[in-house]
């Protein structure tokens, strides 16, 4: 069974099944509590329309006007409301384990005018085989990422473990500038730097030694910046 239609919705004299209503005239002014069956008379007396515009109220409010003007004026605040409302995607941006430079900057590059133009942004660095045996390499990928963002950037969750991917969720920092978002997508990078996850085959074991290698050297130069016993080194 179809529903109400949405001018339903609003009541107009005789679908105003209460007891009495607070009624207001068509300059504004308030003409007090009455029957509906009074108030509906006043209208048609003027070629008005007797229009429920608080029923929750008690007693309901309602309006002495001209209907068709009442639903056009709805309908323009509706309209404006929706022109200025920010809607906030997420935007996900992949990295592999081992990501370049040139690529590493170029995706960070987009994280940030995401940011500035008020969405989130999904960091997710994606597994392949046996690469899943060193998450820590990932999780160097997204704190670096972080640090680096850390003046315009919140990190809503610490890099987690999902499947095959680790991921972030960053925010825009409060107060944070934002600026309006292009009519047209930018360039893209140019073709040898596009990354394809599907193609690209899984890091060798000697990738893996020295990415394990590298993101344990991290680890320990950041913990013995921070005056903590440094963490043991992961088996190869």
């Amino acid at each position: 069974m179809r529903g109400p239609r949405r001018d339903d919705r609003v009541r107009i004299n005789e679908r105003i099944r209460v007891r009495e209503v607070r009624v207001i005239d068509e300059t504004g002014a308030q003409l007090g509590i009455m029957a509906p069956a009074q108030a509906v008379a006043l209208a048609r007396s003027k070629g008005l329309d007797l229009v429920e515009v608080a029923a929750t109220a008690v007693p309901p409010v309602c309006r002495i006007t001209d209907y068709g003007k009442y639903q056009y004026n709805e309908q323009k605040k509706q309209r404006q409301a929706r022109k200025h409302q920010k809607t906030i995607e997420v935007k996900e941006v992949k990295f592999r384990p081992k990501v370049d430079l040139h690529d590493y900057d170029f995706k960070k590059r987009n994280i940030s005018r995401f940011l500035h133009e008020g969405d989130k942004v999904k960091a997710v660095v994606f597994f392949r085989g046996r690469e899943i045996a060193h998450p820590e390499i990932g999780r160097r990928i997204l704190e670096r990422l972080i640090n680096e963002l850390n003046e315009i950037a919140v990190a809503e969750n610490i890099p987690r473990m999902e499947g095959n991917t680790m991921h972030t969720i960053l925010s825009g920092r409060p107060g944070l500038k934002k600026v309006e978002k292009p009519s047209k997508p930018e360039r893209e990078p140019r073709p040898e730097f596009v990354e394809n996850i599907e193609d690209e085959p899984e890091m060798t074991d000697e990738e893996l030694r020295v990415a394990a290698k590298a993101a344990a050297d991290e680890t320990a130069a950041a913990t013995a910046a921070s005056g903590a016993a440094p963490a043991a080194e992961p088996a190869e």
